[in-house]
C-alpha cells in the first residue's frame, strides 16, 4: 500500500527543496532566511545598534552575525520586560570540504585545489561527484570600499576521481584513503592553461592584502567572472565545495527527499517557515506572553565554539537586551522554553542492530524526542511532555530516541544553551545516511516540523500556565 501525501506536506516538502538548493553554504541559507523573513514583514536591525528602545508591540525583527548565523523574534501586543522567550534554536553548517588559504597545487599534469575537511563528513561519499564552489568573497567597491558578496557557481568545476578498481582490487573489502594526500579534488589540466597566461597571472608587485599567488589564476578567473569584477579586486574568501546534482523528491510515492545538507537545513528551514507564516496569521495579534524566537547557529559540526555558534554571545545578549537588569533578565529565563531542533537517526533497514530495540524511529513517522541520561540531550520528562502536548494540538505523532549502551551518542546545540538556564528539549526528524554528501529524509516530516514549531509559537504560553514543576 502506498503512502498518501497530503498536499501541505508535498507543498512544504517542494518549498525546502527550493531553500536548500539555492544554499549550498552557511552564508546562503542565512541570506534566503533573510529573504524569506523580509517578505513575512520582519525588519532588520543591526547589533551595533540601539534598538531596544524602538521595539513596538507587534513587532517583527531579525539580525544576522558576520553572515553565518541570524536571530528572527517578534513582540507581542502587551510585551514586557522579563517576559520569556520561546525559542527553537538551529544550525546552518554541515560538513563539507572548505579551499585552503593557498589552495594552488599541481601534480603530473593536473592543476588540483587544497582543501580542508570541516566536520564529521562520510569522506568516501565525495569522490565521483561533479563538485563547485560557493561561499563568499571580499572584493573592492567601485568607491573603493570593500564588501563581502555571495558567489554560487552554478556548473561542475572540481572532482575527486576514485582509483579504478583495477589498481586496488580490496577497494570493495577495505575501502581506506588518506585525506591529505589521497583526497585533493582536480580543477583542469596544466597544458590546457599553458596558453591561457596573462597580465592576472603577474603576481610580482603583490601587497599583504593580495591573494593572487596563493591560488591558480584559472580559479581567480571564474571566481571574478561571477562576481564582474577582476582578479586583483579579490582580497579574500571563504569558499566550499558542493555537489551540483539538485536535491529531489523520490521514492515509490515521492515520500523521500534525497538531498545534501539536511542535517540540518531541513530544521532550519523549518524553524524560518513556522515563524513567517505564524506572523502572517491571525493568532499573531491576538497572542500575548513570550517572545517568539528562532536562532539559526553555524558552526555546531565542529563544536558551536566562534563568535557565530550557539556557544556565543547571541542568546544571552538578546535576553540581555530585553530584559536588561538583574531581576528582569532571571525573570525571563525562567519563563523562557528552547527546542533545540535538529536531525535524528531513523532506523536502517539494512543495520537494524544499530538502534536499541524499543527506540527505533523512522521517516515520515514524526516528531523524534530526542534522550540522553548522559545529557549529550537536554530532554527531560518536562520538554518531552510540552512537545507532545504541542505536537497533540496538531494532530501529530511524536516518536522516541536513545542510543544504544554500547553506542557512543552524538551531540546537538541543546546542552550548551541549557546552561544558560533555559528549559530545554532536543528534537528533530528522522534520515538516512547522515552527513553524507547525499543523505535521504521523509518528505512528510518537513510539514510535521513546522507544525510543532508553529504550535509552540502559538501554545506555549498558554501550557506552561497548566504545568507546575517547581
Amino acid at each position: 500500500m502506498m503512502l498518501q501525501v497530503s498536499q501541505s506536506s508535498s507543498e512544504a516538502a517542494r518549498r525546502f527543496i527550493a531553500f536548500v538548493n539555492a544554499s549550498p553554504t552557511p552564508f546562503h541559507a542565512v541570506h534566503n532566511a533573510s529573504v524569506r523573513l523580509e517578505a513575512s514583514g520582519f525588519k532588520k536591525i543591526r547589533e551595533a545598534d540601539d534598538w531596544e528602545k524602538t521595539l513596538q508591540p507587534r513587532g517583527k525583527y531579525y539580525f544576522t552575525r558576520n553572515q553565518s548565523s541570524l536571530v528572527a523574534f517578534t513582540i507581542p501586543p502587551n510585551w514586557k520586560q522579563g517576559a520569556g522567550l520561546s525559542i527553537v534554536a538551529t544550525h546552518v553548517d554541515s560538513p563539507n570540504l572548505r579551499v585552503r588559504p593557498i589552495s594552488k597545487r599541481e601534480r603530473t599534469g593536473y592543476l588540483q585545489v587544497g582543501v580542508e575537511t570541516y566536520g564529521g563528513g562520510i569522506w568516501h561519499s565525495w569522490f565521483d561527484r561533479d563538485l563547485s564552489l560557493a561561499g563568499r568573497v571580499v572584493v573592492t567597491q567601485q568607491d573603493g570600499t570593500f564588501q563581502s558578496k555571495l558567489i554560487k557557481v552554478d556548473r561542475p568545476l572540481l572532482r575527486i576521481p576514485s582509483l579504478a578498481i583495477h589498481l586496488d582490487r580490496n577497494v570493495n573489502d577495505n575501502l581506506k584513503f588518506n585525506q591529505e594526500t589521497e583526497f585533493v579534488p582536480i580543477l583542469g589540466l596544466v597544458a590546457e592553461t599553458l596558453n591561457k597566461k596573462s597580465k592576472d597571472d603577474k603576481v610580482s608587485n603583490a601587497t599583504a592584502a593580495s591573494i593572487q599567488g596563493n591560488h591558480h589564476p584559472a580559479l581567480l578567473s571564474v571566481i571574478a567572472n561571477e562576481l564582474s569584477v577582476s582578479p586583483e579586486e579579490i582580497h579574500d574568501f571563504e569558499l566550499h565545495l558542493y555537489d551540483t546534482q539538485p536535491s529531489v523528491l523520490g521514492g515509490i510515492d515521492n515520500e523521500f527527499m534525497f538531498s545534501p545538507r539536511m542535517d540540518n537545513q531541513v530544521c532550519s528551514f523549518c524553524a524560518v517557515d513556522a515563524i513567517s507564516t505564524y506572523v502572517s496569521s491571525s493568532n499573531f495579534n491576538l497572542l500575548e506572553g513570550n517572545v517568539n524566537c528562532i536562532a539559526l547557529f553555524n558552526h555546531e559540526e565542529i563544536g558551536s565554539v566562534s563568535t557565530s555558534g550557539a556557544e556565543s554571545s547571541l542568546i544571552p545578549s538578546l535576553l540581555q537586551r530585553l530584559s536588561p537588569t538583574p531581576a528582569l533578565h532571571s525573570q525571563s529565563v525562567a519563563r523562557s522554553f528552547l527546542i533545540s531542533a535538529d536531525m535524528g537517526h531513523a532506523i536502517h533497514p539494512n543495520f537494524t542492530s544499530k538502534h536499541e530495540d524499543n527506540h527505533q524511529p523512522t521517516m515520515n513517522g514524526g516528531i523524534v524526542i530526542k534522550t540522553n541520561a548522559k545529557q549529550k540531550y537536554a530532554s527531560d520528562a518536562i520538554g518531552s511532555f510540552v512537545v507532545k502536548k504541542l505536537v497533540e494540538r496538531k494532530g501529530g505523532k511524536v516518536q522516541e530516541y536513545e542510543v544504544r549502551n554500547d553506542m557512543a551518542c552524538g551531540s546537538t546545540v541543546g546542552p550548551m544553551l541549557s546552561k544558560l538556564g533555559l528549559r530545554t528539549v532536543d528534537v528533530g526528524n528522522a534520515m538516512l545516511s547522515m552527513h553524507s554528501i547525499r543523505e535521504t529524509a521523509g518528505s512528510h516530516d518537513v510539514q510535521n516540523a513546522i507544525d510543532l514549531f508553529t504550535s509552540f509559537f502559538e501554545g506555549f504560553t498558554e501550557l506552561d500556565k497548566t504545568l507546575t514543576v517547581d
